[in-house]
């Protein structure tokens, strides 16, 4: 039996890694043949304890890179790249001494011949280390870990800089209107993502893209119920063989939220959503990078309040001003929010810090999300049953927001256009629109919770044996295998 090793290289951020982690089990789970080993790449700041410390399988490993350290006055988009840059010679390092390792010890001492290296699992934005995988002469696959529409969209404005020359940056802040290929409907320009309108990350984003297409398949954490459309338009023959294997999630928590499951906290989250009525909690989380201004945070708990519904709220306090480092829990919320809130609502809501998101999705009594439309929190959403508010922040969630809201009709509006990046100070969203959004999502629209109950159907068939993702997987460890050399 010819064993195989797989070079996994995760960027270490939650909406990243948690996916990729998950990816692997899945893998190796599949098949006795596979073993994999994790390379992180970090940023000072990364705290990727709480994705990889309850790995169940001796096939999984763990390899720390040193974090890179660099000069903090440089801005995010140069700080990024020269991250990625600094660690493909780590990275080559360390897979020449595992390959070494291997060739001196042929077997091991039960007389099992070690793995074969088949190939490099790359993170979407980890493009640069298909070099490296190439100069050891293997092939390289990515993991696009967000859905099949905003990866098509990634080709569409490719094709529309390089071969149609045209200036994307026209459309920031105009009416436009774009037919990308891989969503059914006319995409407005506050529905892209800000980094297609900055002049550097832009390039980032088109050297990203152009690299996709040297490898020997996209790996995306969707399914082919969710997204058909996109997945049709990706089926053209002009880029690399998708596989949607998704959806890829931890819904087993294990501490991943960064609350373990005995602590007191995570016990006083559930105890208190045990004694809610069904579906009657509206539950906001913004991601591990979520976070607002002062001013925006008291529009919401003026919003929660007047709505009447009652609510749990994940809170967390900006990073300080220029500091490239993740929001943290306020030691006393009162900082942020109005005199005599939380008296207030001291009945009918709880203001926590970092919640145990698939916890509370999963809970029963959890009606409603207020999300900023990360891919992962999406795919839980639709897991779990629960309508989404779209208030997409940042990335592709704007896109992911709009795929929601307009093409699958599982969600309600926020604010669809709402972004924020180191350009602009982004407009306070006042409370009337956000008790709006609240008040629609917890009306129990039959239509929107009919498609909602049957795409999470699909979403937990979809991975089960004989399901489309499972065969893909199929598909996908065939291709692997055929691939080797």
């Amino acid at each position: 039996m010819t064993k195989v090793e797989l070079i996994f290289i995760p960027l270490a951020a939650a909406g990243h890694i948690v996916s990729a982690v998950e990816l692997a089990k899945l893998l190796i789970d599949r098949d006795e043949r596979l073993s994999i080993t994790v390379i992180p790449i970090k940023f000072p700041f990364s705290n990727i304890s709480n994705y990889t410390h309850s790995i169940p399988s001796s096939r999984i490993r763990f390899i720390d890179l040193p974090i890179n350290e660099l000069d903090p006055s440089l801005d995010f988009n140069e700080y990024f790249a020269t991250m990625i840059k600094n660690s493909k010679h780590i990275v080559k390092e360390t897979v020449s001494k595992l390959i070494s390792q291997s060739s001196e010890s042929s077997h091991d001492h039960q007389g099992e011949a070690f793995p074969k290296l088949g190939g490099f699992v790359l993170d979407m934005v980890c493009t640069a280390m298909i070099d490296v995988a190439n100069e050891f002469g293997v092939p390289s696959y990515i993991f696009f870990a967000s859905g099949a529409a905003a990866l098509g969209l990634f080709f569409y404005m490719q094709d529309l800089h390089d071969e149609q020359g045209i200036d994307i940056a026209q459309f920031e802040n105009s009416d436009a209107e774009l037919a990308v290929p891989s969503l059914v409907n006319p995409v407005p320009a506050s529905a892209l993502p800000s980094s297609f309108f900055q002049k550097d990350m832009l390039q980032v984003l088109l050297t990203l893209t152009r690299k996709f297409r040297e490898t020997k398949g996209i790996i995306v954490n969707t399914f082919s119920e969710l997204e058909p459309y996109a997945l049709k338009s990706l089926a053209d023959g002009r880029i690399p063989p998708v596989f949607p294997v998704g959806p890829i999630l931890n819904l087993k928590g294990n501490g991943q939220d960064g609350l373990n499951n005995n602590s007191s906290k995570f016990k006083e989250i559930m105890q208190w959503l045990d004694d809610q009525p069904p579906s009657s909690v509206v539950f906001l989380c913004f991601g591990s990078m979520g976070s607002f201004d002062v001013e925006q945070v008291k529009e919401i708990a003026s919003a929660l309040e007047n709505s009447g519904h009652r609510f749990l709220w994940s809170l967390r306090k900006p990073p300080p001003k220029g500091k490239m480092e993740s929001p943290t829990d306020y030691s006393d919320p009162r900082d942020a929010l109005p005199d005599g809130f939380l008296d207030r609502t001291a009945d009918v809501g709880r203001v926590i810090g970092w919640a145990p998101q698939v916890d509370v999705l999963a809970h029963p009594s959890v009606g409603g999300f207020v999300s900023h439309c990360g891919w992962n929190s999406t795919l839980e959403s639709i897991r779990c049953g629960v309508p989404i508010a779209a208030w997409p922040i940042y990335a592709e969630q704007q896109l992911n927001a709009f795929h929601l809201v307009v093409e699958l009709g599982l969600g309600v509006e926020i604010k669809l256009g709402y972004r924020k990046d180191e350009r602009h100070k982004p407009p306070i969203v006042n409370a009337s629109d956000i008790e709006r959004g609240i008040r629609s999502l917890m009306d129990r629209n039959d239509q929107r919770i009919k498609l909602l109950d049957e795409m999470s159907k699909y979403s937990k068939e979809a991975l089960e044996d004989g399901g489309s993702s499972y065969n893909t997987m199929g598909c996908l460890i065939q291709k692997i295998m055929d691939n080797i050399r």
